[in-house]
């Protein structure tokens, strides 16, 4: 049996992420649906990026802020993801790696460019994301090393890299693979639009390839095609061993059989910029189950980490969020 070398290997789109201010205003000029993802191609990425404030460029993607929070923890993270070997392809290597992740797939050396996405955060912390997918759509079944797998507590997948059919085609995969080693398989619904997209077959791929399902309450209605969270919830009870349900403001709910448990959200902070608040969630989750903590503590844990990454602007972490867990930990037992 292969020896567990990481805690998980987080699967997604490797993007850069772009993040500049913006009013309602610009975003009815540009015809831009508030609070949602939009794919564009490179030409729109361009006209659109000429037309944006100055920013900030960081490394992001979904499942890429789940990886950065989960080594910023002190877990062990592999990461899979496509890049070109171009500028931005540098930049989003250099800083995954700077974070503790161990990432290994081979760039593109020819063809699309490394994806961006170009988030507008309005006054209200609300974002805005438009991604040019670019080499993201390249990675497929060959990048998936079944080693790593193997060697994975918890594989985690991003729901945003159903798109491409390579993406599907690696997700099976790894989820093949992680299941015949005796490990977990984990999905994110990333976003009510893509879940409209992809509704039938996420419900499919949830009931038989997914053990810890990651969702917020618009993307868990939009799949139960629901209005009413509890009727959405009871649905999820029975197609997936745990669910991780996030509802902003409202906290969380951590779902596994007949069992609940209620995570409130951190309300002594100023939020800044939502950007990554799901992704941070999974991060301390993930980091806590796999380091044997029990649901509750863990969904604690995940909250910490989307309230420390929503107090400021970027989807990753700005302090170490191991040493905040212990400063949390020992304000806790004082």
């Amino acid at each position: 049996m292969t020896e567990r070398m990481f805690d998980t290997t987080c699967i997604g789109n490797a993007i850069v992420d772009v993040i500049s201010k913006a009013d309602d205003a610009f975003l009815a000029a540009e015809g831009l649906t508030k609070s949602a993802m939009m794919l564009i191609d490179m030409d729109r990425a361009e006209e659109l990026y000429a037309k944006m404030e100055p920013g900030i460029e960081m490394s992001g993607g979904s499942a890429g802020n789940t990886a950065a929070g989960i080594a910023s923890l002190g877990g062990r993270c592999a990461y899979v993801g496509k890049v070109r070997d171009d500028q931005l392809g540098d930049i989003f290597t250099h800083d995954i790696r700077a974070s503790g992740v161990t990432f290994e797939t081979p760039a593109l050396t020819h063809g699309a460019a490394t994806a961006r996405c170009l988030i507008l955060v309005t006054p209200d912390a609300h974002r805005t994301m438009n991604t040019y997918l670019g080499a993201c759509v390249e990675l497929g079944p060959e990048d998936i090393d079944p080693e790593i797998i193997r060697a994975s507590k918890v594989t985690y997948m991003e729901g945003y890299l159903w798109d491409p059919e390579n993406g599907k085609q690696a997700f099976r995969k790894a989820a093949e693979i992680a299941h015949a080693a005796g490990q977990r398989v984990s999905l994110t619904l990333s976003d009510s639009f893509c879940v409209d997209r992809y509704r039938d077959e996420f419900k499919e791929f949830i009931r038989h390839g997914v053990d810890i399902l990651f969702a917020n309450e618009d993307e868990l209605k939009s799949l139960y095609q629901t209005t009413d969270f509890d009727a959405a919830l009871a649905a999820v009870r029975d197609h997936v061993e745990i669910a991780c349900l996030t509802r902003s403001e409202k906290g969380a709910v951590i779902v596994n059989g007949a069992d609940a448990h209620i995570i409130p959200a951190d309300r002594d902070i100023k939020v800044v910029d939502t950007t990554g608040a799901g992704d941070l969630f999974a991060a301390g989750f993930l980091y806590g189950f796999t380091n044997g903590h029990d649901l509750a503590s863990s969904g604690h844990i995940g909250a910490m980490a989307a309230a420390e990454v929503i107090s400021h602007y970027g989807a990753r972490p700005a302090v170490d969020l191991k040493e905040l867990m212990q400063q949390k930990l020992a304000l806790s037992l004082s």
